[in-house]
């Protein structure tokens, strides 16, 4: 009798799919939010910071950044507006991000790089973004922060 109990519970294991294959739309949404990030950021090493920084960002986008309050909305635009990039470059990848179940909001994280014609900087960014009526993504918030060290200077796990 064990023997048949165990043979059951063996085949009756064996039969079952143990993945249930579902598409979830919240994985298309965090490709299409991930992939909008790459796009601006090599929008901005081709097109220039402020040229990229305006064409992704939302009216009410709020900008954090070292040494200001919170930037928002218009005043927003015109500190983007008022760079002169010119005289720097911002490279960054996203590194991950999540979205939100309703797959309207989500964000993305990662590392960038700034440089100018005698400095280098590092640091790490989140984007706040959210989906447009059209299916496109734009920034609602955008911080980073300063000093990464180098990967050399990083001490490995034990």
């Amino acid at each position: 009798m064990r023997t048949v109990i165990s043979l059951t519970i063996l085949l009756l294991a064996a039969s079952c799919d143990q993945t249930f294959p579902r598409k979830d739309p919240r994985q298309q949404y965090l490709a299409e939010m991930m992939q909008a990030d790459a796009d601006f950021a090599a929008m901005a090493a081709e097109k220039g910071y402020r040229k990229a920084f305006l064409q992704y960002m939302e009216d009410e986008a709020v900008l954090l950044r070292d040494n200001y309050l919170p930037i928002i909305g218009a005043d927003a635009v015109r500190y983007v507006t008022g760079m002169n990039d010119s005289t720097f470059t911002v490279d960054w990848s996203p590194q991950g991000g999540d979205v939100a179940t309703s797959g309207d909001m989500g964000f993305t994280y990662g590392i960038y790089e700034l440089r100018t014609a005698t400095e280098k900087q590092s640091g790490t960014y989140v984007t706040v973004w959210r989906r447009q009526e059209d299916g496109s993504w734009k920034y609602l918030l955008d911080a980073g922060t300063q000093g990464l060290p180098t990967r050399d200077a990083v001490p490995s796990p034990e």
